[in-house]
């Protein structure tokens, strides 16, 4: 079963129950999928799900308005880490909603020390931040006075270029 918990630092995590172990959060889960692949052509707005991205080093996704040559190429954020926000009572939450390039599942992200480097899909990404402060104008932190992007949503750039699919696997190299 899962659990939310809140650190000392008002941080909301996601807390998975494994029988028999004593592991924090769920950290052992090395493996994830691809749910949903998000972009949009311009700053600011709601990210548009599509079925497939090509990902260029020094670059990011091809076709996104946050692409470029910087250390936040591709964002990802967690499922479990958006239902967390609809537990909080934010509804009709939809993959891109939060700008996140990539939505997972069964991977913690937000674990996953920065300089990790990732198989996704035929690209290898290396994470490069953990997190990102909200913008003033974040509808979801207006809302019910938290987001979770800026604890759980990660950032990273192109290592190996390639094509990503939903339904893809995530691995830790």
């Amino acid at each position: 079963f899962w659990r939310l918990a809140l650190n000392s630092y008002s941080n909301i995590y996601l807390i998975k129950h494994i029988p028999n172990q004593r592991k924090r959060g769920y950290q052992h889960m090395i493996k994830g999928t691809i749910t949903s692949i998000n972009i949009s052509k311009e700053k600011g707005v709601v990210k548009t799900p599509v079925d497939t991205a090509i990902c260029k080093c020094d670059h990011g996704i091809v076709g996104d308005a946050h692409a470029g040559n910087w250390h936040r190429q591709i964002s990802l954020l967690a499922q479990e880490s958006i239902d967390i926000m609809t537990e909080m009572g934010v509804e009709d939450l939809t993959p891109g909603q939060f700008a996140e390039n990539l939505t997972t599942k069964d991977i913690c992200l937000y674990e996953l020390p920065v300089g990790t480097r990732l198989q996704i899909g035929e690209t290898i990404q290396e994470v490069t931040q953990i997190g990102k402060e909200c913008h003033k104008g974040c509808a979801i932190q207006q809302k019910v006075g938290k987001c979770i992007m800026p604890t759980q949503g990660i950032f990273t750039k192109v290592i190996k270029e390639g094509t990503i699919h939903i339904g893809d696997t995530i691995s830790v190299l």
